[in-house]
């Protein structure tokens, strides 16, 4: 029996917190562009961001608010800019957005959280933010975790939400997230914002350090195209309200707490990794074998990121000497006599030397299961605005962002290594390199 069972909810499935999404006029698309979460109470705060050089005041607000304090009550997110590369007064606009949701809220300003996502170089325009946020306040509900989650994306096709809940004692704990990314995304951190709430009692430090984990395991291992991006955050909310005993060291339950938290940041990092932009199937990397566990994460993450392989599953070309080379330039290493390499159930190499296998077969395997994946089978970027078409049966059709039910399927493709007889053992997500993934970033600010 699983540890825990998945829920309806987002971030609003734990105790005590309310989430809200509204247009407040951020994106010239008019779609929704201004998120709210907040919790009743003071809850524990930890984070992880970007290690890029150039980054977002966002970010660095964060980082500073965290340090002199590991606790908040509310994170506000705009889309459409993403205010980095914005010199002084980009600062300026992100303490005054915090100071402004914390006036709102009635709550000191550095119990407010900030994140932005958009176009690089672009200020948040002020006048909407201010405008938007007493309407994003009286908007915030204990069901207003979709709501949100549509609020946060840009080139996002599909929102990426998840709860879960298991007991403790005698009493239910849950975790919930939402997420966006699409594009610029890549490890350290993977591109993208991901915001998580529970309603345990955790210490601070236990918290953080369980995040920092969870993050390695999960959105430190997805890319869709090597990119890095200015707006990394991942910001986690413990609040208390399930109102079980405080969690202050490392133990069975905390154990379990971070078994769940780590479920929660993987299924929001493999549907970030699943809608890449132009993607047409999600790629899982399996590598056994390894001297040790982040030994095999780093192969895997090679692997995944290679734009050879990406292009290779694109074409639905089983071309496993490009999956060989990408394992042998990651900087682990091992004996390529022991190099072996699987395709679904296809086994393509053993013991370092090539087998005979049914390549017909295994370029049905890519083929069928990125047929299964997405529903409909292909989207891609009609204009300069953003908005979309799905194209079936070679016809342009309108696609409503704000209103669509696309189903994407965790179904991968699964590219299975091992490199020796160590123990080992790591996971990667990625996607398949297309035609669409240039056409829409070619296009993304002209």
């Amino acid at each position: 029996m699983s540890q825990w069972q998945e829920i309806e909810g987002g971030v609003t499935a734990p105790r005590g917190y309310k989430a809200a999404g509204i247009t407040a006029g951020l994106k010239p698309s008019g779609l929704p562009d201004l998120a709210l979460i907040v919790s009743d109470v003071e809850a524990i705060a930890a984070g992880v961001f970007t290690t890029s050089q150039v980054r977002a005041a966002c970010v660095d607000y964060c980082r500073q608010r965290l340090q002199a304090k590991s606790s908040a009550r509310a994170i506000l997110c705009n889309a459409g800019q993403a205010n980095a590369s914005t010199g002084s007064q980009g600062w300026l606009d992100t303490l005054e957005s915090a100071m402004l949701l914390g006036q709102a809220l009635n709550i000191p300003s550095d119990s407010v959280l900030i994140a932005s996502t958009g176009v690089i170089g672009r200020r948040i325009r002020m006048d909407a933010l201010k405008t938007g946020i007493p309407k994003l306040v009286a908007a915030a509900s204990d069901t207003g975790s979709d709501d949100a989650a549509q609020a946060i994306v840009t080139t996002d096709l599909v929102t990426k939400s998840v709860a879960l809940e298991t007991t403790m004692g005698d009493r239910p704990v849950r975790i919930g997230g939402i997420a966006k990314g699409s594009g610029m995304i890549h490890p350290n951190m993977a591109t993208m914002l991901a915001f998580v709430t529970c309603d345990a009692a955790v210490s601070p430090s236990l918290w953080q350090q369980m995040l920092s984990r969870a993050a390695d395991k999960s959105f430190n291992q997805i890319t869709v195209d090597g990119d890095t991006s200015t707006n990394d955050t991942l910001i986690a909310l413990a609040n208390g309200q399930s109102r079980t005993p405080a969690i202050t060291e490392m133990g069975a339950e905390a154990e379990k707490l971070e078994a769940m938290l780590t479920e929660v940041c993987q299924r929001l990092a493999k549907a970030v990794a699943r809608d890449g932009e132009g993607a047409t199937c999600l790629i899982e990397v399996q590598v056994s074998g390894a001297t040790d566990e982040e030994s095999a994460r780093k192969v895997a993450r090679t692997i995944a990121g290679s734009s050879l392989v990406k292009s290779a599953i694109f074409g639905r070309d089983p071309n496993w000497g490009r999956i060989a080379a990408a394992a042998g330039r990651a900087g682990v290493p091992f004996e390529q006599e022991n190099l072996q390499i699987k395709l679904g159930n296809f086994e393509l190499m053993q013991n370092g030397e090539p087998l005979p296998f049914d390549r017909a077969g295994a370029s049905a395997y890519l083929k069928q299961t990125a047929e299964e994946s997405l529903l409909p089978k292909e989207v891609v970027a009609t204009n300069t605005s953003n908005d979309l078409s799905i194209v079936e049966a070679g016809i342009s059709l309108p696609f409503d962002r704000a209103n669509a039910s696309l189903q994407r399927i965790d179904n991968p493709v699964i590219i299975a290594v091992s490199i020796g007889h160590g123990s080992g053992f790591g996971k990667a997500w990625g996607c398949d390199l297309s035609y669409d993934y240039v056409k829409i970033n070619a296009e993304y600010t002209t």
